[in-house]
């Protein structure tokens, strides 16, 4: 037996003034923390105590990170813990918990590798050789330190030198149900770990069915980025838990699990009240602004001024003292500033007054899960009325490799919808003049209500037209007008009555003179 010390970060161990929802879960159920928020938020509440449950992963994907987590869960507790080690070593696992600034003193290791500990002084053999102990041998030691350790929860890690010791299936499944049967009338949470080395990556069925809960950690290497972590709770008895995959993070400090968005989960009455731009012609297009618990799609060619016309709404829910959040996921912070303080938005100012969160999002490294995880932070601890997405092929861009984007961000638009959050999405078009695509996204799908923009000639120079396609949330106006931006801010036009075939970038003129605008301080 012996102790590992380290230093762990006093951020972790914070007292809290309050009970979190997954706190009361737990002692409503008689719960107790897996030692990971986010797993316990998958799980309802955490596990059922007194029962024995299997993490199971190929090397790398954080078993024993989740493990270690677990068993500081209940020294935190007051609970004592066992961490019965046949793979690792001391010095390995005092690595790890350096890695990540844990403090381990206070949990009992038993090491199986060492003879002097397993046979007495004086013995040459190896406990970790298959061929020079029998199992029973291994499994009379372990029972001999629970007993006297004691402990409320115990981690064995691994199944696989158990495997190996056993050189038989037969003989491996019959020791693992002794080991439950002995575990079963102790008062003892146990996490058995395995990492299917041995076994080709083939899961253990009989296994699972012996295991009261299964949780499954995967580890996948894209083409270009980081590493991406997901978990599964397999099964897990009497439990409602969150089915399907959840992305995970190891970070120093433990393993994030960030649960799987279900929007069905935060319903809340739909609030429908406009919110305005402070351009009232703007305003005027979609009879007083875009509804709360809305979502709508700016679209239109580069350099139109889809962001121009989104960050009009969201500096002038600033101005109403209304949190906003952007997610930049194609032009740099840096730029957006510059380009918004030439037309008159201060976006700094609402910034220090702590109202704008402005995000870059790094295209390499953020899975869909934590962004969706972020995002409702946002929402539900600082209250955000307005999100923008700038843009929405730079989201897909960011994660190329994720399956079901698209209803990924459906799911995340339901949310923010029964939020009663106002959701912009600028989607750029390919091409300049002359095509109504989206750039291959289904709108209708997408989007409650459509502001597109267009280029179009005349006299000799390129102008700008705005239009409503969709309003989900009520009447819109049908009309094209012209819109012009420049550094004193956005214009928008009388309708375009004098002109046909505006939308297809080559205007046919009808009328008697030009009802066009001109720049502010020109004369026109």
């Amino acid at each position: 037996m012996a102790t590992i010390s380290g230093a762990i970060a006093l951020s972790r161990h914070v007292t809290k003034t309050h009970r979190t929802p997954v706190e009361l879960n737990q002692i409503a159920h008689g719960r107790i923390s897996s030692g990971t928020v986010g797993l316990d938020r998958v799980l309802n509440g955490g596990l059922s105590p007194n029962r024995l449950y299997l993490v199971e992963g190929s090397p790398g994907s954080g078993k024993t990170t989740l493990s270690l987590q677990f068993l500081l869960d209940g020294k935190r507790r007051g609970e004592r813990g066992l961490y019965i080690t046949l793979s690792e070593t001391k010095e390995e696992l005092a690595a790890v918990a350096a890695s990540h600034g844990w403090d381990l003193s206070g949990i009992d290791l038993f090491e199986l590798s060492s003879t002097e500990e397993v046979f007495g002084e004086g013995r040459e053999q190896s406990i970790l050789h298959p061929w020079e102990m029998e199992l029973t041998g291994t499994i009379r030691l372990i029972q001999a330190e629970v007993e006297r350790v004691k402990p409320a929860r115990i981690v064995f890690d691994s199944l696989s030198e158990m495997r190996l010791l056993a050189q038989d299936a037969l003989r491996y499944r019959r020791q693992v149900l002794a080991l439950k049967q002995y575990f079963a009338g102790r008062q003892v949470t146990v996490i058995l770990v395995d990492d299917l080395t041995d076994n080709g990556g083939v899961r253990d069925s009989h296994l699972h069915s012996l295991c009261h809960g299964v949780i499954t950690l995967e580890r996948t290497t894209l083409d270009f980025g980081a590493a991406r972590r997901k978990l599964e709770v397999r099964k897990m008895r009497g439990i409602e838990f969150v089915g399907g995959y959840h992305d995970c993070r190891i970070r120093r400090g433990g393993i994030d699990v960030f649960p799987r968005l279900i929007a069905a989960s935060h319903h809340k009455p739909f609030a429908g009240d406009p919110t305005p731009s402070g351009v009232g012609e703007l305003d005027a297009l979609l009879g007083g602004g875009p509804l709360r618990g809305t979502s709508t799609l700016i679209t239109g060619p580069a350099g139109s001024g889809k962001t121009t016309i989104a960050l009009q709404y969201l500096c002038a829910a600033c101005e109403r003292g209304e949190a906003c959040v952007v997610y930049e996921f194609d032009e740099r912070i840096g730029t957006l500033f510059v380009r918004a303080k030439a037309m008159g938005l201060d976006l700094q100012g609402h910034v220090d007054k702590g109202l704008l969160r402005i995000v870059q999002v790094d295209p390499a490294e953020l899975p869909p899960g934590e962004f969706a995880w972020n995002l409702r932070h946002e929402v539900e601890e600082r209250r955000v009325r307005l999100v923008l997405f700038d843009s929405l092929s730079g989201y897909m861009a960011a994660m190329p490799q994720e399956q079901q984007l698209v209803l990924q961000m459906h799911e995340l638009l339901s949310y923010l919808n029964q939020r009663g959050v106002v959701t912009l999405l600028i989607n750029p078009q390919s091409g300049l003049v002359g095509s109504m695509g989206t750039g291959g996204l289904n709108i209708s799908y997408v989007a409650d209500a459509v502001i597109l923009i267009r280029f179009f000639e005349a006299a000799g120079r390129i102008r700008k037209a705005i239009s409503i396609i969709k309003n989900r949330g009520g009447p819109h106006e049908d009309a094209i007008r012209e819109l012009r931006i420049d550094r004193k801010g956005v214009r928008v036009g009388k309708p375009l009555v004098e002109f046909s075939g505006v939308l297809t970038g080559t205007p046919e003129f009808l009328g008697d003179r030009a009802p066009l605008m001109e720049d502010r301080g020109s004369g026109g």
